[in-house]
This record gives structure tokens, C-alpha cells and sequence, in this order.
């Protein structure tokens, strides 16, 4: 059955990615923060409320991941001037580095896979994948 197989693969390509992604990012880095730190750098601010959708886990797990991340200097949280309630997140210069040096470590991983694939190959793969991924798609979302 082409589930099973898939599934093997995916998973397989899934602990790998992780593996490369938590040794080379380490000691500064996760790739959950990396994540965050890419929504910011695309949206220059985001209530932490915002991040959660993208981080796949609860209000209070992202409230400690950003503690952290403030803690290292990868980001701010400030209060909105019209509304002491909401908290705005924002990425700084250090947060920025450390971005740049993900998403070169991360190309690197996938570079590396991709390798040994024909570039006919990838872009039938990458053309395959997005498929995969708007089907996947939740109903109303922008993808």
C-alpha cells in the first residue's frame, strides 16, 4: 500500500530533518523558535495569541517558548500603546542573525537531500508536494 510506504519515508525524512535541525541549531536556536522568528521577520509584529495556529501547541507553551526567546534577546514583547492588553512580539537584530542562520541550515539539510534527484526530479517532487499540502489545507485557509 502506497500509505504505508509514504509514511515510512515521511517519517524517516521528519527525524532526520529534526535531528540535523536540533544538533546544528543548538545552543541559541530551536526550530520551533526559528519558526516564530520567520512569522516576525514576515509581519514585523504578532500578538503571541497569532503564533500558536503556526506552532501547533497550546497558548501557555508558546507563552514559555517566548520567555525564552526574550530571554536569549531573539525577540520583545511590548505592551500596545492604545490597549494594555494586547502584547505585541517583534523580532530584534539578534533575532534576525540568528534567523539568517537557520534558514541557511536548513537549506542545507534539504540541499543536501535533494542532491542525489535529478533537478527534473525536484521539481516533479516540489510540484507533488504542494499538491499534497493544499489538500491538506484546513477550509478557509489562504492556501
Amino acid at each position: 500500500m502506497h500509505a504505508t510506504e509514504f509514511s515510512k519515508i515521511w517519517h524517516k525524512i521528519l527525524k532526520d530533518y529534526k535531528l540535523h535541525m536540533d544538533s546544528n541549531l543548538a545552543p541559541t536556536l530551536t526550530d520551533a523558535q526559528l519558526t516564530v522568528l520567520e512569522l516576525l521577520q514576515e509581519r514585523n509584529a504578532m500578538k503571541p495569541s497569532d503564533l500558536a495556529p503556526h506552532l501547533a501547541t497550546s497558548p501557555a507553551a508558546v507563552t514559555m517558548l517566548l520567555d525564552r526567546m526574550e530571554k536569549h534577546g531573539l525577540i520583545v514583547r511590548e505592551r500596545d500603546a492604545a490597549d494594555r492588553r494586547i502584547v505585541w512580539v517583534s523580532i530584534t537584530e539578534t533575532g534576525k542573525i540568528e534567523t539568517e542562520r537557520g534558514l541557511q541550515i536548513r537549506s542545507d539539510f534539504f540541499a543536501e537531500v535533494l542532491d542525489p534527484i535529478s533537478s527534473h526530479n525536484q521539481q516533479l517532487l516540489i510540484y507533488l508536494m504542494g499538491k499534497l499540502a493544499v489538500a491538506q489545507a484546513p477550509e478557509g485557509s489562504a492556501s
